[in-house]
């Protein structure tokens, strides 16, 4: 499905989930999807394999499942760090047999124990590769509010965003941020540059301090003073850490849907709980 098709008239709202670490146990998914499956997002998306491993399948395994048995629209990330073009070409045949049309296509992280393949660098050229390649394939990008952390400059950032699209994506999903005024700026350099698709707001709910400074290390993005607060409040009363965290992923939420935001990806961290209380406390503003 041409997913452009999905931002008509209505703010989108979608989840991700990842396959299990340990490669053929798909079969431990399946509880987070029948949670989430239950909100009925308009798509849901599947981060690529274990260990970025071209041999694994469960990502397209998990999408299969989630069209199949779900009936709802799925995303199979994509990533091209560890993938050759041999391997690409593999995907695509598995995406087909699985009829799965969407991707998602990142670099994706370098695994300091695996040498990268060298046939894709960026994003941009895995993009490039898919639509001459696969043109029935619909194309999803990945985008960062606060500027990738290996961009040279912000404005070198957006410019390479815009040559994404060009090479053929159709719509941008964002890197998680927690300071809306950093999507707010972002979305305004986007609109200057002329970029048109459409661009997905990105949000994680916070369930533990720890993991969350790893994961922005990772990613660079911020945690501004309102959460890191509430971080150092409730960090060992995990009652009120959950509470407080999810009424802060709710107010991000309400307050991009009333600032027009184009959709709203969770970073559903397989917690259909979750999901399914974010979902229940904004759904009518979608």
């Amino acid at each position: 499905m041409q997913m452009q098709k999905l931002f008509n008239g209505h703010t989108v709202f979608s989840v991700e989930v990842f396959p299990p670490k340990k490669p053929g146990t798909i079969g431990s998914i399946t509880s987070a999807l029948d949670g989430i499956s239950g909100i009925k997002p308009d798509f849901i998306s599947c981060t690529y394999g274990a260990g970025g491993n071209p041999a694994d399948t469960s990502t397209v395994d998990i999408c299969r499942m989630i069209k199949e048995k779900y009936g709802i629209l799925p995303i199979a990330h994509l990533t091209c760090v560890n993938n050759s073009r041999e391997d690409i070409d593999n995907i695509i045949g598995l995406l087909d047999n699985a009829g799965v049309t969407n991707v998602l296509a990142l670099r994706g992280d370098k695994n300091d124990k695996v040498k990268p393949k060298e046939d894709f660098f960026h994003a941009s050229e895995l993009i490039s590769y898919l639509r001459q390649k696969a043109p029935h394939i619909h194309i999803s990008a990945a985008c960062y509010p606060e500027t990738h952390p290996d961009s040279e400059s912000a404005v070198s950032d957006i410019l390479y965003l815009k040559e994404k699209e060009q090479c053929g994506a159709e719509h941008f999903i964002s890197q998680l941020f927690f300071d809306n005024e950093d999507f707010y700026a972002f979305r305004e350099k986007t609109l200057i540059a002329g970029i048109k698709s459409p661009i997905e707001a990105g949000i994680m709910p916070v369930t533990g301090k720890s993991g969350i400074l790893r994961m922005v290390s990772m990613c660079g993005a911020s945690i501004p003073k309102k959460l890191s607060r509430i971080l150092n409040k409730y960090e060992n009363d995990p009652r009120a850490f959950a509470d407080a965290c999810l009424a802060y992923a709710i107010d991000q939420i309400i307050d991009l849907i009333a600032n027009d935001v184009d959709g709203i990806h969770l970073y559903s961290m397989n917690r259909p709980d979750i999901a399914q209380s974010i979902y229940g406390a904004v759904k009518n503003m979608l």
